[in-house]
Parts: C-alpha cells; sequence; structure tokens
C-alpha cells in the first residue's frame, strides 16, 4: 500500500467575506495543496472559502477529505463529489474526525466557527495532546486581531508565552507552502 499523502486541515469561513483577497487566498491555496501531492481534510462545504479550496483543489486534480455535520448539510451545502465525504452527527465529531485524519492545521479567514475551531486545537497543543504544525494564513493581516488578543492574554498572565509557539502566521500562500514543508519534512522522514 502506497504512504498516505501529508493531509492537511484547511479550517475557515462559509462564507467569502468583503476582501477579495480571501477569496483568491482560498483558491490559490487549494491548488497549491493539490499541486504539492497534499490531501485537503476540511469542512465539507460548497459554499465560501470552504467551497473555494476544495474546487480548486479538486480542479489541480488534488484529493479532498471533507467532514460535515447533519445539521448543516443543506446550509453549507454538502459537497458530496469528494475523494472521501463524511457526514458526522454534531460539531465536535466533525472536528474530531478532520483532526485525527491531518497531519497539520491551517486556518483562513473565517468567523466564530473558525475561532473555535483554532482555539480547539491551540488548546489541546498547549496541553501537550499533539504536536501538529498549526498555521493562521494572515492575508491583508486578517488574524492580527487575534494575535494581539493572543499577547493581551500573555500579557495579563493568563497564558505563559510559550502559547505563541503554538502556532504561526503567515502573510500570504507562498509563505505558508514554505511553512508547511517546513513542518511536515522532519515528521514525514520521522514516520517512515
Amino acid at each position: 500500500m502506497p504512504p498516505q499523502p501529508p493531509s492537511i486541515c484547511v479550517f475557515c469561513g462559509s462564507r467569502d467575506g468583503r476582501d477579495p483577497a480571501h477569496a483568491a487566498a482560498a483558491e490559490t491555496f487549494g491548488r497549491a495543496l493539490a499541486e504539492a501531492g497534499w490531501r485537503l481534510v476540511y469542512g465539507a462545504g460548497d459554499v465560501g472559502l470552504m467551497g473555494r479550496v476544495a474546487r480548486s483543489a479538486q480542479i489541480a486534480g488534488g484529493q479532498t477529505f471533507g467532514v460535515i455535520p447533519v445539521h448543516l448539510f443543506d446550509r453549507e451545502v454538502g459537497k458530496r463529489d469528494l475523494t472521501t465525504f463524511i457526514v458526522t452527527e454534531n460539531m465536535h465529531e466533525r472536528k474530531k474526525v478532520m483532526f485525527m485524519n491531518s497531519d497539520a492545521i491551517v486556518v483562513l479567514p473565517g468567523g466564530a466557527g473558525s475561532l473555535d475551531e483554532f482555539f480547539e486545537v491551540l488548546t489541546w497543543r498547549q496541553l501537550g495532546l499533539h504536536a501538529k504544525p498549526i498555521f493562521l494564513l494572515s492575508t491583508d493581516g486578517f488574524w492580527t486581531p487575534l494575535t494581539a488578543l493572543i499577547d493581551h492574554f500573555i500579557d495579563e498572565g493568563f497564558a505563559e508565552p510559550s502559547l505563541r509557539d503554538y502556532f504561526g502566521v503567515v502573510p500570504d500562500v507562498p509563505e505558508l507552502l514554505d511553512a508547511l514543508r517546513a513542518a511536515l519534512s522532519p515528521r514525514r522522514l520521522s514516520a517512515e
């Protein structure tokens, strides 16, 4: 059996947002995942940035692994034409299946759901439950307020400074790809 390609979990918005740069970055990243031979793991929706990442990966010939809870199937337009399509009972199960089937996590712009997903994997990392790399794609500085808030947690004594070591922030897709390659190389080599 051939080795499984690296799988990248992408958390992102089910909307496009106002800045067209977010949609463009999602499409560029989806295509880049496929071209790198990596599998996209995502929320199985066909709307917003989620849909853009998946469609771009598919057009470029990439593998797609989607996970959607039954209650969001209509709202997020469950994308059935993926390589792997899983329907879960709830949001928690969705996040768990996505996380367990990935080697790294990338968070593109999004709203409350994307923040929930980010903070869950960040908290698991802080607690020592995993060591998977986590990256925020901060297109046009989108995540700057979030990183300022995390710095505030640290400055106020509610988190150790090491919290900032558990995730990286990158401004564009080329830097994200470089960061993923650097983070995955030692992990993949040690697993083989």
